[in-house]
């Protein structure tokens, strides 16, 4: 598939395509897409650890669009995000898109008890300050961190990609499985592609740290079905874990996972090892490297051709919504 720019001289001329060092191979796989050349850029540590950026070309009065998720390792990338951005500002960039493909600090999105932060705000607002004029993210863990920001945000959604991947797949006998209340309207959603029948699981988080889950209730029937448990990210593997242990304890099939983001951290791989899973189906919102897909049972889509068409819908001022709506998919953008 190549999506090529208009060959519009104007439109030549005031585009350019940065990208972090977080991932480089989904940024060269968009540029393709795009038939453009990524920006010239410098970014490396100084001899006391801190971030160098320099931009290697003008850009004066260009449309920037960086590529930095904000994965693992979590702080540096951010910090690199927002000295790039400064730096792009500071060169006279017109406007400055920050496509951050996995955003984090997503999970600190309220307080849950007294005295903590609400960190996704204020990632939010340092994005602002350094100079974003807009931002553009897939599958945050809750929508309303659309309204942390004070900039146009584009939320944009794997669920086509990833529901793509199951349909050709032809499931027999499968079951839409939400991991709690807060994932059932995203369930109902692969249901309705997949037209298969849904089951919700209700949990319990426990300890101060939330990591101890305990499952109280399951509402659906899964029993000789092949379970597809949905959700946006999977960090450590202990909650996806718990939910295939307690399916297969309810007669369930291995179950399939579909998540947008592969954070996979700690005791992650050897959690989805185990024989109650048959198949991670992710995106490449986050770099899956060999050694962490588990010889295939990790499945990783590219999720370039989704962003090439959003950054250019917006670069040419058109709806971000009608590639949703082009794939029958009515999701608020």
């Amino acid at each position: 598939m190549s999506i090529l720019i208009d060959q519009d001289q104007q439109v030549r001329n005031d585009f350019r395509l940065f990208a972090g060092r977080a991932n480089p191979a989904l940024a060269k796989e968009i540029a393709a897409l795009l038939g453009v050349e990524l920006g010239k850029i410098t970014i490396g540590p100084f001899p006391n650890s801190e971030t160098r950026v320099q931009i290697e070309e003008s850009i004066r009065g260009t449309d920037i669009y960086v590529i930095q998720p904000t994965s693992e390792p979590a702080n540096e990338n951010l910090m690199e995000l927002l000295i790039t951005i400064d730096a792009m500002k500071r060169a006279s960039a017109r406007q400055i898109t920050a496509i951050i493909p996995y955003f984090g600090y997503a999970r600190q999105d309220h307080k849950t008890t007294g005295r903590e932060p609400i960190s996704a705000k204020l990632v939010a607002n340092l994005l602002t300050t350094a100079g974003a004029s807009r931002v553009m993210a897939i599958d945050l863990h809750v929508p309303q961190i659309q309204g942390f920001f004070d900039i146009p945000m584009d939320h944009l959604t794997a669920l086509t990609t990833l529901a793509n991947y199951f349909r050709d797949k032809q499931i027999e006998n499968g079951v839409i499985v939400a991991p709690d209340v807060g994932r059932a309207k995203l369930a109902e959603k692969y249901a309705k592609i997949l037209r298969l029948p849904l089951a919700i699981m209700h949990k319990r988080r426990n300890g101060a740290d939330g990591q101890d889950v305990e499952f109280v209730e399951l509402v659906g029937d899964v029993k000789d079905k092949t379970p597809i448990i949905i959700d946006d990210e999977i960090a450590t593997g202990g909650s996806i874990y718990e939910q295939a242990q307690a399916l297969a304890a309810a007669g369930a099939k291995p179950a399939y996972v579909s998540i947008a983001h592969a954070v996979l951290v700690g005791p992650a791989l050897e959690r989805l090892s185990h024989p109650s899973i048959r198949e991670v189906v992710t995106t490449d919102t986050i770099p899956v490297p060999a050694e962490k897909q588990l010889d295939g049972k990790i499945k990783v889509l590219s999720i370039a051709s989704l962003l090439a068409q959003a950054i250019l819908r917006v670069h040419q001022h058109r709806s971000v919504s009608q590639v949703f709506r082009d794939q029958h998919l009515d999701f608020a953008v």
